[in-house]
């Protein structure tokens, strides 16, 4: 075979394998991993966070009641949350210790009687609120498995969506179930990638298959000593919306008391 020929089948080789390159770095999806560690430096930065504590103003909507008040609500890194919503009718509060080695939780309504949270309903992120430490968490390959489903517009917003859940070795029962009860659908802004959006279910007390799907929904980011925070939240239940919060202060390396609802 002449020289000429060689170069030219070489040529013709190249210029076929070019565009594939090409376009296999560009179709190439990141991981959720890779995403999650974006997110997170994107709200956090080098700044190392053991807890947090929000103040503001709050809408409670349940039912026919629909009153406005006073919100603390506070969390930490290990998976601790209490919220605490004074409001015309009384105080509302709710306290979760998802990840101690006996997970507890309990609430209150305006009665002040106390009630203990079912275990299936403890699966969830307590910290929904303040999305960061749900993302910090998922980065632990040997306790989360972490999926990338791809872009999606939600609200005429382009987002990307992450699929998580629990996979912890030790889970009771059905692990299906368990890796249901724990999942947590997260939703990043596109470009900022800053969390826009939380999904997860709750379920009623007596059945663990029911889902009641709760969205969450973060915007009005704002610096906060090098962490983005969202200084507007909003809760939906059932598709409707049931809290509303717009953050007056937030306060970062705070400390949570866990007291029951009744010593409040």
């Amino acid at each position: 075979m002449s020289l000429f020929r060689v170069c030219v089948y070489v040529g013709l080789a190249l210029g076929l394998l070019t565009p594939l390159a090409g376009q296999q770095v560009s179709t190439s999806a990141p991981s959720g991993y890779t995403l999650l560690r974006r997110s997170l430096a994107a709200q956090v930065a080098s700044n190392s966070i053991s807890g947090v504590t929000f103040t503001g103003t709050v809408r409670r909507i349940a039912g026919s009641d629909d009153e406005s008040g006073t919100a603390i609500l506070r969390a930490t890194a290990s998976g601790a949350a209490r919220v605490d919503l004074i409001l015309p009718s009384g105080s509302h509060v709710e306290i979760n210790d998802v990840f101690a080695t006996s997970p507890s939780g309990s609430w209150a309504g305006s009665d002040g009687a106390s009630h203990s949270i079912v275990f299936h309903n403890l699966l969830s992120e307590p910290a929904w609120f303040f999305p960061a430490f749900a993302v910090s968490r998922a980065l632990s390959p040997s306790k989360y498995s972490v999926a990338y489903v791809g872009e999606e517009t939600r609200s005429s917003r382009t987002v990307r969506h992450i699929v998580l859940h629990q996979v912890l070795a030790n889970a009771p029962g059905d692990t299906q179930l368990f890796e249901h009860l724990t999942r947590l659908d997260l939703y990043l802004d596109s470009g900022t990638l800053l969390p826009a959006a939380l999904d997860f279910n709750v379920h009623p007390d007596n059945n663990a298959a029911i889902d009641i799907p709760v969205e969450v929904t973060y915007d009005d980011y704002r610096a906060v000593s090098g962490v983005q925070i969202p200084f507007h939240v909003q809760k939906y239940l059932n598709g409707s919306l049931f809290l509303d919060l717009q953050v007056d202060n937030a306060n970062l390396n705070s400390r949570l008391s866990l007291r029951a609802p009744e010593d409040k």
